[in-house]
């Protein structure tokens, strides 16, 4: 029965990677092209940080195995590969959707976990640092990649926008200045009760198999 239980285990981390991955592409698949390219990136690199935290964080100490945050960010990796692919063959841009850099950060808390000797807190406090200052470093590269995002915001315009996040004119570093420092610096702050809500899942999941 062992195994059993811990396929269960794995195969559940695989689910959770799935559904989280849907957010994803929910708030990534405009934010690189439009004129508000710096400053969508600032939330995007929030809502990224914060979402791998508080999975990567819950199932790294739910399995006790170093490594587990690895495994969570690459299922979301390869899950958003494929939805990219899918509105690709729909006829939408390749960079309709931005697959986020997850795997260094997450192997960052797994390095924390491990270096720490499995301490729950210094995953927290450490490795959710470390995730939230990372994840928009990594994430810049696909800012750098991306085709010139007015072009593309106006060649395929998303119908279902609403008017006040059309195409008027480049709004770009009109309100950040530095979007990767800025993302950081928030990330870095609110990962870490983000992480700490991972861990206390565990406590409800325990709870919850008695």
């Amino acid at each position: 029965m062992v195994w059993l239980r811990r396929t269960t285990h794995y195969l559940f981390i695989v689910a959770v990677a799935v559904n989280s991955t849907l957010l994803t592409i929910n708030a990534g698949d405009y934010i690189f092209y439009t004129d508000w390219a710096w400053t969508s990136f600032v939330v995007f690199s929030i809502s990224q940080s914060t979402m791998l935290a508080v999975g990567a964080v819950y199932y790294l100490l739910f399995t006790g195995v170093p490594g587990t945050a690895t495994y969570y960010a690459t299922i979301m990796t390869i899950y958003t590969w494929v939805a990219k692919g899918a509105w690709f063959a729909l006829g939408y841009p390749y960079d309709f959707i931005a697959v986020p850099v997850w795997i260094p950060s997450a192997m960052l808390l797994d390095l924390t976990y491990w270096a720490t000797r499995r301490n729950k807190h210094m995953l927290i406090l450490v490795g959710g640092t470390l995730c939230g200052l990372s994840l928009p470093l990594f994430n810049m590269i696909n800012l750098l990649l991306v085709r010139d995002p007015l072009e593309v915001a106006f060649k395929y315009p998303r119908p279902t926008l609403p008017p006040y996040m059309t195409p008027i004119e480049p709004q770009v570093g009109k309100f950040y200045n530095s979007p990767v420092a800025l993302g950081s610096g928030a990330s870095a702050v609110l990962t870490v009760p983000i992480a700490a809500l991972g861990a206390k899942l565990n406590t409800w999941t325990y709870r919850w198999m008695a």
